[in-house]
């Protein structure tokens, strides 16, 4: 089907990079379909296949925007929801039919859950040879076990280094491993979009939340790896930069990130103690690590001095890089302060719904915000519509 007559069945509007792409997501909770969203964001036709009684998220309330649980519209805008219930043998037909059609098919089933169904990616292959594929799970495709962020976090050793010796193992505020394993995916699938572009061929993405979890904790994975050194809890402090954490001021506490020497010195002056820049014991950042329980108590003392609102001006005149512990509230409206646009309003007419607007700047090709996220089964008239035609011709030719 050509990309314009897409568009207009589905009510897209943009030109995105994608535009014309249809991905059957099969996904639910968060890692998938916020893969999905970045890609319905840039163009993409997602159509959301949901059983009778919706994705987990739909109920994971409060809080709530009227009917709607806050979490789901998270990850679910730009979609077309369609109820197809996998045990019922016409529904399963359409279903298939739709992955049959699609560019890209994600779903995050327990590991070999979607065999039973052949829609699974062996079986969807031989159906559709182009089809990319991307499988989500817990713990890589020969792994059954169900894979939930909390418990990722606490396995791939996140919580070890998040919390400190005195509170213990804390988890991060928000499921960052499935965030991870988002990305991941949607990175995924687009090289494996760019690559069947060139061959024609598809096949099949698999992410993981393990493997996600230990790639994000980036430096932290290095140290053991490379370095041999098992990271320890270290609170708000950094393994290794110092002064790289909130500081305790005379009213509050601000954050000081020194990257270097040069900015160390500019730190050390604009406080009043130039000559800390040259003292043994702080001079590099080598040392400074080394030295923290001598350097501390100074940089205590001078702090003391102001509130953290007034270090804060001072310290950002002077070009070092400081910040106030916001609320996300302050957060999101120091983005807007910033010309960030950090809101995007998702949908038209009676059904717009404020969303985190899409991160990713494309000065050709921008994200649009088309569609609100999706009420159960929204689109499932259109849908069924849409795969039943499409099998009908297929009949009717093949009769011919």
């Amino acid at each position: 089907m050509e990309q314009q007559d897409l568009r207009e069945i589905f009510g897209r509007t943009g030109s995105g990079p994608l535009s014309g792409v249809v991905v059957a997501d099969f996904s639910r909770v968060l890692a998938g379909p916020y893969a999905t969203m970045m890609l319905a964001d840039l163009g993409a036709t997602v159509i959301k296949v949901e059983g009778p009684a919706g994705d987990d998220t739909r109920h994971w309330a409060p809080p709530r925007r009227g009917d709607d649980a806050t979490y789901f519209l998270t990850a679910n805008r730009n979609k077309h929801s369609v109820v197809l219930d996998l045990k019922d043998p016409d529904d399963l037909a359409l279903a298939q039919e739709l992955a049959r059609r699609a560019d890209v098919l994600v779903e995050n089933f327990k590991a070999g859950g979607l065999a039973k169904y052949s829609l699974d990616y062996e079986s969807v292959r031989e159906l559709n040879p182009g089809i990319v594929y991307a499988s989500v799970t817990g713990f890589g495709r020969s792994n059954p076990q169900p894979g939930y962020d909390l418990l990722i976090q606490g396995m791939s050793g996140f919580m070890s280094v998040t919390g400190s010796h005195e509170s213990g193992p804390v988890k991060a505020g928000v499921a960052i491993v499935d965030v991870f394993t988002g990305l991941h995916t949607a990175v995924g699938i687009l090289a494996a979009l760019a690559h069947r572009k060139d061959t024609g061929r598809g096949q099949l993405v698999e992410t993981n939340l393990l493997s996600s979890a230990l790639s994000g904790l980036a430096n932290q994975t290095s140290a053991y790896v490379a370095g041999g050194v098992v990271p320890q809890p270290m609170g708000n402090e950094h393994p290794s930069l110092y002064p790289y954490q909130p500081m305790p001021t005379g009213e509050g506490q601000i954050i000081i990130a020194v990257g270097n020497d040069t900015q160390f010195r500019l730190l050390a002056t604009v406080l009043g103690h130039p000559e800390w820049a040259d003292d043994e014991r702080f001079a590099t950042n080598a040392d400074r690590n080394d030295n923290r329980a001598q350097l501390e108590p100074l940089l205590v003392a001078a702090l003391s001095a102001k509130t953290n609102q007034e270090w804060f001006e001072i310290l950002s005149r002077a070009g070092l890089p400081c910040a106030p512990i916001n609320t996300i509230a302050q957060g999101v409206e120091l983005a807007a302060e910033l010309g960030l646009d950090p809101v995007a309003e998702a949908g038209a007419g009676d059904r717009v719904i404020p969303t985190v607007s899409n991160p990713i700047r494309l000065s050709e090709t921008p994200p649009s915000y088309d569609l609100a996220p999706p009420r159960l089964g929204e689109s499932s008239d259109l849908v069924r519509n849409w795969l039943r035609g499409e099998r009908v011709r297929a009949v009717s030719e093949a009769e011919e």
